[in-house]
């Protein structure tokens, strides 16, 4: 049996995939600070990743153990994230960075660990939800870039502990449409510089549908050569 967990599941590309997982027969524990209306076979646990004391609470918790119990393979896909603060350091606001470092890096490298530890006996697949952003710096973005490439590295580290049941790959989907690139498209150019690169994509109906990008990512994670290239691009 497969089993998957899903971080930030209520809303755009996490909801996508949730949906998409539970379609295909996988039970799916969600993991966010709302609920989502995906259907049977979801499981979903209220929790704020952007609060450290209340990940380590859950954490501490039976909960991930208890669902995970009796599975082949369990999946873990680190998708909750945000792009704020946008800005040059002298604009950025330092407790919204630190807010940013807890959910994008500490919180996928927290639930990897309990993630691991929690299925001993199971095929054990992470996807890090990255972004091209961790691969190129771009001017407003250093805190954004900053935690994407930690999360490539640690898919690179994972690998090199060469425990055979355990893959992990960090990923890029590609430029999808939901709220975060609303956001962006939102933010001053003297904040970000390269904003109407964005606005352009919109408009020009570049920009990929939560539901098609994650057929292709479910079909990337469940793939026998998942966790053959730990940091990888889904348009590849």
């Amino acid at each position: 049996m497969i089993k998957a967990i899903v971080t930030g599941h209520s809303r755009g590309l996490g909801a996508a995939v949730a949906a998409e997982l539970v379609a295909r027969g996988i039970p799916v524990l969600g993991l966010a600070r709302g609920h989502a209306e995906i259907g049977e076979g979801m499981q979903q646990a209220v929790v704020d990743l952007g609060d450290a004391a209340a990940l380590a609470a859950w954490l501490g918790g039976h909960t991930l153990r208890s669902f995970l119990a009796g599975c082949d393979t369990a999946l873990l896909v680190n998708n909750a994230g945000v792009v704020t603060p946008v800005g040059p350091l002298a604009e950025q606001d330092p407790v919204a960075a630190l807010q940013s470092a807890v959910l994008n890096v500490a919180a996928p490298l927290a639930l990897s660990a309990a993630f691991v530890q929690a299925a001993p006996h199971a095929e054990r697949r992470i996807l890090h939800i990255s972004s091209g952003a961790g691969r190129s710096a771009y001017p407003g973005w250093s805190v954004y870039c900053a935690s994407k490439a930690a999360l490539d590295q640690h898919a690179r580290a994972v690998a090199l502990d060469a425990d055979p049941r355990v893959k992990a790959c960090s990923l890029a989907p590609g430029v999808i449409d939901t709220d975060m690139q609303a956001e962006i498209r939102a933010t001053p150019d003297t904040r970000f510089p390269l904003r109407q690169r964005f606005v352009d994509m919109k408009d020009s109906g570049v920009l990929v549908a939560p539901a098609a990008c994650a057929v292709a990512l479910v079909d990337y994670l469940l793939a026998k050569r998942f966790g053959s290239e730990p940091v990888d691009d889904l348009r590849n």
